[in-house]
């Protein structure tokens, strides 16, 4: 059977993996093929290259897309929906406009980047910041700051988010090719983002604000500002939100507290992943659609565009898993496995360093995220380390995959022109706070990978 890895040459799987990552490398850096189509043809390349008999390439790829899909089509469709529904009621805007209020001006940096690390985990970082970022302007024309002040712990927030804690996608992919639940993603993935957005948010926004003055953008700040009596309530948005992370948690910790009892498989069920955020989705969709005067086919309008940037992550992602399991069943996870264990590096390193590799050449978050968890997940023995490990290795290739944003990375770019820095400005806030956000996450990860036996 092809789930048995094959008794290969070590040295020609070797060269294999090696060109056949290169030649990955080359098509979406050199010649800007699209990465779905990069990762397919690389990862073809390493079973045809290694010597992999054609029914066993075949199969590779067959069960690469089918088993990562399984584990996050429903979660990307429904987080995605969920995140528009608290795009288009002004649940984010709620949110950001009362945690500024509550810190009041003088600390708002650490409201925005709270904001931030909340909103991103159900929307999309660009719609985030988009979203946010006339709230981070609006703050620094009324205290005639440099607007990095504000922006900074807000991108940081977004970037936290984004990175480490599910529903938001990378995570979860990383998860499922791990096997891990997502419970423990969730609790390891908020104590590496706390840590994380505090040291690139509010720390390095001030240092940023104070050696930078960028203006706020003239065509921001002649606009209005929003009516805030017609954004939802602030409690209502975090309970709707804390909806899918609690029935999450509830279901790892229950397994494990005997004082549950009885309740244990009602919170299986309701704390599988895709339960919980279907609940939420609905919730939304009552309490912020049709009750601020939303009908149900303005709520399908909405969710069904919400999709349409699914497909292409969903896509990679599958691809993503077509290496893993190219990897695996031609055996070179074995070798890769054996090196690393010779080189005495814990996994979570050796995950960090994979995916910041990638990311760095690459520029694509999920594409160093997809390729990362694929060879660590081809790894022998991964499927035996504690589930703790396991969610501090995903932290790790989360963090490896968000340092060093630089040109070849589109959120560069879109942040450059949103908040209308040059290029060298941006690579001297925008690129150290990616590697403050991952490099810290990562950190945390390395010391709580310490207790998990």
């Amino acid at each position: 059977m092809a789930e048995e890895a094959l008794a290969l040459d070590p040295v020609r799987l070797m060269i294999a993996a090696a060109v056949g990552l290169v030649i990955l490398l080359v098509l979406i850096i050199k010649f800007k093929i699209q990465a779905m189509v990069s990762i397919l043809i690389g990862a073809i390349a390493i079973g045809l290259l290694a010597g992999m008999p054609f029914e066993n390439i075949i199969t590779a790829v067959n069960d690469g897309i089918g088993n990562t899909l399984k584990g996050i089509a429903l979660l990307v469709g429904l987080g995605s929906m969920f995140g528009a529904i608290l795009e288009v009621s002004g649940g984010a805007q709620s949110l950001a406009v009362t945690m500024v209020k509550y810190f009041g001006d003088k600390k708002a940096a650490w409201a925005l980047g709270i904001t931030g690390l909340v909103i991103a985990m159900p929307v999309f970082f660009d719609a985030g910041l988009i979203i946010l970022i006339p709230l981070a302007f609006s703050l620094a024309k009324r205290t005639n700051r440099s607007s990095l002040f504000y922006a900074v712990p807000l991108l940081a927030g977004l970037a936290v988010g984004h990175a480490y804690i599910p529903p938001t996608p990378g995570p979860v992919l990383v998860a499922n090719l791990l096997g891990v639940e997502l419970g423990w993603v969730i609790l390891v993935g908020i104590a590496c983002g706390v840590v994380a957005m505090i040291a690139a948010g509010p720390i390095w926004g001030s240092i940023c604000g104070n050696r930078y003055n960028i203006p706020v953008p003239e065509h921001v700040a002649n606009q209005e500002d929003f009516d805030e009596s017609k954004l939802p309530s602030f409690w209502t948005i975090v309970g709707i939100i804390l909806i899918p992370l609690i029935l999450i948690i509830l279901d790892s910790v229950s397994g494990v507290v005997p004082a549950f009892g009885g309740l244990a498989p009602v919170f299986a069920f309701l704390g599988e992943p895709f339960v919980a955020l279907l609940i939420a989705t609905v919730a939304a969709m009552a309490i912020l659609g049709l009750r601020h005067g939303y009908t149900l086919e303005d709520l399908e309008k909405v969710m069904t565009k919400s999709l349409e940037p699914t497909g292409l992550i969903l896509l990679v992602t599958a691809c993503g898993g077509v290496l893993r399991y190219m990897l695996q069943y031609s055996g070179l996870g074995d070798v890769i496995g054996n090196a690393v264990a010779s080189a005495n590096l814990p996994i979570v390193v050796v995950a960090f360093v994979v995916a910041a590799l990638v990311r760095i050449c690459v520029g694509s978050a999920t594409v160093a995220m997809t390729m990362a968890a694929g060879i660590i997940a081809a790894m022998p023995g991964i499927s035996d380390l504690p589930p703790l490990y396991l969610a501090c290795t995903t932290a790790a290739v989360a963090g490896g995959a968000t340092v060093c944003s630089h040109f070849n990375d589109s959120g560069f770019w879109l942040v450059k022109s949103l908040v209308g820095m040059d290029e060298k400005t941006t690579l001297k806030t925008w690129t150290v706070m990616e590697t403050l956000v991952g490099g810290v996450g990562f950190l945390v990860a390395l010391v709580i990978s310490f207790f998990a036996g």
